[in-house]
């Protein structure tokens, strides 16, 4: 669900390379071509529709073993445009979906949260057993969307993954993502610009997320069931990464400081997965900003300075959602 968007593009790769049959359920306003190299594949099926039409879910679900939740407006940013539409996507629809899928027997559920819900915390390592201070209404309805799947009764195994801000490379990709940001500033503009700086921010490799609910399906089920997972590779200050993406772009670039009233400042903490799970992020922000550098210079962007194709913000006011 939400299978053609930045995480679920690469997910789906990677769970044909490990012989899943796959159907994606999505609006695919980034775009309908995006799985276009299945298009004869049997193993393959797209759906175009609004998961909020539970009879669209409904049929979507048959013969269907396992659901990963991804679909929602993403970000703090995208929610903020028009917060009825992101509750009605974010919240009003998912515990219908959950018993939907609990109905059609599906086996394991897991769900896309977000490191958010903890809010701006001021312990070194912001682990799983901390109280969440949600502080917005994105990371909000990510809690609440947690505790439905918590609570669901049926005999599916239930995840939860919270993960940091990822990056790197997808066929759906993003420009609106810190790391992602800035190199596309670096290789285009020769300029990042730099908020404030000082804040830190918890870093994930998109491969990592994929590696990670491809893990989960797996799984034996005592160590993933009504349990919720940290997923982080690194915590950096913004300032950090401008400077490192500086030395790995290799060319003459400006990097711009400017002020921001907003210092929000969070680390994120994954021991968890590694203790319970022996999971362990391998890809570093540098491998992200490098495979961004390569599919720039191969021509895998149109004019990513600009295209809304690759800004959630920009693509919901262009084609007004509702």
């Amino acid at each position: 669900i939400g299978g053609a968007g930045y995480v679920g593009a690469r997910l789906v790769e990677s769970l044909f390379n490990n012989n899943y049959n796959v159907v994606v359920l999505d609006l695919f306003i980034y775009g309908k071509n995006i799985f276009d190299k299945y298009r004869n594949n049997n193993s393959f099926k797209q759906i175009q529709g609004d998961i909020r039409n539970l009879d669209i879910v409904k049929s979507s679900l048959e013969n269907i073993d396992y659901v990963v939740h991804l679909a929602c407006i993403s970000n703090d940013p995208s929610f903020d445009l028009d917060p009825n539409l992101g509750k009605s996507i974010n919240f009003d629809c998912f515990e219908p979906i959950v018993k939907l899928s609990s109905e059609k027997q599906v086996k394991r559920f897991l769900f896309a949260s977000s490191s958010s819900v903890y809010g701006s915390k001021e312990e070194e390592k912001v682990i799983e057993e901390l109280s969440p201070e949600p502080q917005t209404d994105y990371a909000k309805f990510k809690l609440e969307c947690e505790k439905i799947l918590l609570n669901d009764k049926s005999n599916m195994i239930k995840s939860i993954a919270r993960p940091s801000t990822v990056c790197g490379y997808s066929d759906r990709q993003r420009f609106d993502l810190t790391v992602n940001i800035f190199t596309n500033q670096a290789l285009n503009n020769n300029k990042i610009t730099v908020f404030g700086g000082k804040q830190m921010r918890p870093a994930l490799h998109i491969q990592d997320m994929v590696d990670f609910y491809l893990l989960l399906l797996k799984a034996p089920p005592k160590k993933i069931n009504n349990k919720f997972f940290n997923i982080s590779k690194e915590n950096f200050t913004i300032m950090d990464v401008a400077q490192r993406i500086k030395s790995i772009v290799g060319k003459e670039i400006e990097i711009e400081v400017k002020e921001i009233i907003d210092n929000r400042s969070y680390k994120i903490c994954s021991d968890k997965i590694k203790d319970e799970l022996d999971f362990v992020p391998k890809y570093e922000i540098e491998d992200a900003v490098k495979e961004l550098i390569d599919a720039n210079n191969n021509n895998k962007f149109t004019d990513p300075l600009s295209n809304s194709l690759y800004y959630n913000i920009k693509k919901m006011k262009e084609i007004k959602l509702t």
